[in-house]
């Protein structure tokens, strides 16, 4: 380079800074593509590894997922259970793996209430070898790719929004879940081959401002009193047009105010048991004209058996290719325990079990979305399902308050939370 230097100082003497200066940049040039080919190098290297680790993973998962979905009895049934990690789902979800059926779940385990409880759920589906897949029912390229994996005989449909008063926090919330998410399920349902039958939760609350009790299927829907309860009524009218278009099996359950082990937090005998425990006072709604609010509490189990078996009892999709071949059914069915009671009656058999008398404040209901009342006409379920509740609430809630004191960890004798 010397040489190279005093040749061109030479040739060109009235040009030697210039000189220097050019060949000086041609080796910051060459030191600067050498490093930028490192740093190539480097991400190329860190790329494969990762890539490596997610292969590794996705093997590992689609070898779970496949396993999970195993059939293990004669006549069984592969089935997805969205929202798997919640409070029906969970209980669905093992019930099924119980008899022998494949199970495969999904939950986003969002925070609507504490992820820990689903995390839990899903700790004791593992344990009877049942594997949960954390993502979301509107990414339509992870239901492809689970459908690819699983030929899937039946849909439990079970993830949605929950909650009638959060809705006047996060409306988008219920139209993210309960509309754009059926939707997505059910675009992905239509193109499998086989399409699956679907069985999924709609709610009690379509039927909003009826006053004509019991509640019956062939009652009016179109007033709901709630976001919650529209989507529901919304996604019952979608539910109807993919079976009617595309040839899929729907059932539709209408769910009565579920409750029991493993429930979830924002329902009021959860709350009311917190804290009644802790000494912290409930708050008891009533109708107009103080009228007590009635619900038709329905225990945990007997929805369970209507769930598996409506499974059981779904007839076969008719499309192929996306198109529909053939007429196939719809149906829809209350499940309930079709005896209402009131709360201030939920809260004294609350009080008997937990020892504890209530702090109450009683106010009137807002209008907040939430109905006086609710009670099941379940004729045509058990007609059709052969469903027949047998636990009533003085027996479940007991059951409830056993596993609440478990699982959380309450001492009566110190009055406290021994995990706290």
């Amino acid at each position: 380079m010397p040489h190279q230097l005093q040749l061109e100082e030479e040739l060109f003497p009235s040009t030697p800074g210039k000189i220097k200066r050019r060949t000086l940049q041609r080796c910051f040039t060459s030191t600067s593509t050498m490093f930028l080919w490192a740093l190539f190098l480097i991400a190329l290297t860190a790329s494969y590894l990762a890539f490596l680790t997610n292969s590794n993973r996705y093997l590992y998962h689609e070898k779970m997922i496949r396993s999970s979905a195993e059939i293990r009895r004669s006549n069984g049934m592969s089935v997805l259970v969205t929202g798997a990690a919640g409070f029906v789902g969970s209980h669905v979800a093992l019930a099924l793996k119980k008899r022998g059926d494949g199970v495969v779940g999904i939950d986003n385990f969002n925070d609507y209430y504490d992820p820990s409880l689903k995390r839990s759920r899903r700790n004791m589906l593992e344990d009877n070898k049942i594997f949960i897949v954390e993502g979301d029912i509107n990414d339509m390229r992870m239901l492809a790719k689970l459908f690819e994996v699983v030929k899937f005989t039946h849909v439990m449909h079970l993830a949605a929004q929950a909650g009638v008063r959060y809705a006047m926090e996060n409306p988008n919330s219920y139209i993210h879940s309960n509309i754009a998410g059926l939707v997505t399920l059910l675009e992905q349902c239509k193109a499998a081959e086989p399409q699956p039958a679907i069985v999924w939760a709609s709610s009690s609350s379509v039927y909003g401002l009826n006053e004509k009790v019991p509640f019956s299927e062939a009652d009016r829907t179109d007033q709901p009193a709630s976001l919650y309860a529209a989507t529901k009524k919304a996604g019952e009218e979608i539910t109807h047009t993919y079976n009617h278009i595309y040839g899929l099996s729907i059932t539709g359950l209408r769910f009565f105010t579920v409750y029991g082990p493993w429930g979830r937090p924002d329902m009021a005998y959860f709350s009311f048991t917190k804290n009644i425990l802790q000494g912290k006072p409930i708050t008891v709604y009533r109708g107009k004209d103080r009228v007590d609010l009635a619900r038709d509490f329905t225990y945990i189990d007997d929805i369970v058996k209507g769930c598996v078996a409506s499974l059981d009892t779904a007839g076969k999709s008719t499309g192929t290719g996306g198109k529909k071949k053939g007429p196939a059914p719809y149906r829809i069915f209350n499940l309930g325990n079709t005896s209402p009671v009131t709360v201030p009656t939920l809260v004294n058999i609350l009080e008997k079990n937990l020892k504890i008398k209530a702090k109450k404040n009683v106010i009137e209901m807002p209008g907040n979305g939430d109905v006086p009342f609710t009670h099941a006409n379940i004729s045509l379920a058990q007609r059709e399902l052969g469903y027949n509740p047998t636990t009533d609430l003085p027996t479940g809630l007991k059951k409830f308050v056993k596993w609440y004191m478990s699982y959380y960890g309450f001492d009566h004798v110190k009055g406290s939370y021994v995990n706290s």
